[in-house]
């Protein structure tokens, strides 16, 4: 399970090398696409890693926080906090690896033409799970304003 914060950017650590599709080309030639989906509202969102690093038991994928989202620079604006399913499709080139509009896919449904080396093609779902989005301290939506304590003595009675 992701942990994260609203309005802070967070890392994700998960297996993709176990589950790789197009095992053709370089792990350098791969990208993920995540998509997060909001349990309650259903909202969707899309965004590529702002920085990932593949290794052979792990990736780490950073999603950057930023008030104007993008999906091929991996900034996002998650609102509202509450647990997201995540999903991770593996996005794949032959050629040069360019994440921008009309080079890399952005959805997992999206397929890019005309078909280029340079053009990014979806190959499936590697993997998925639950992400937790917590409140950052001071924007929760019930805020409580301690009040000081009464200097005298307070009596309740019954039936009133």
């Amino acid at each position: 399970m992701i942990q994260a914060i609203t309005e802070t950017a967070f890392s994700i650590f998960v297996q993709t090398e176990d589950n790789r599709i197009n095992t053709s080309v370089a792990s350098t030639q791969i990208r993920h696409l995540v998509k997060f989906t909001n349990d309650l509202d259903k909202s969707v969102y899309y965004a590529y890693g702002a920085a990932e690093t593949i290794k052979e038991r792990a990736t780490s994928i950073t999603i950057a926080y930023n008030t104007t989202p993008d999906i091929y620079t991996g900034k996002l604006k998650l609102f509202p906090a509450g647990y997201y399913k995540y999903e991770i499709y593996e996005v794949s080139w032959i050629g040069t690896v360019t994440i921008s509009s009309g080079n890399a896919p952005a959805t997992e449904d999206d397929i890019l033409t005309p078909v280029a080396d340079t053009k990014g093609v979806v190959h499936g779902l590697v993997t998925m799970g639950k992400m937790y989005l917590a409140e950052k301290d001071g924007t929760q939506q019930v805020q409580y304003t301690q009040r000081q304590a009464p200097t005298e003595t307070n009596y309740i009675y019954y039936g009133q």
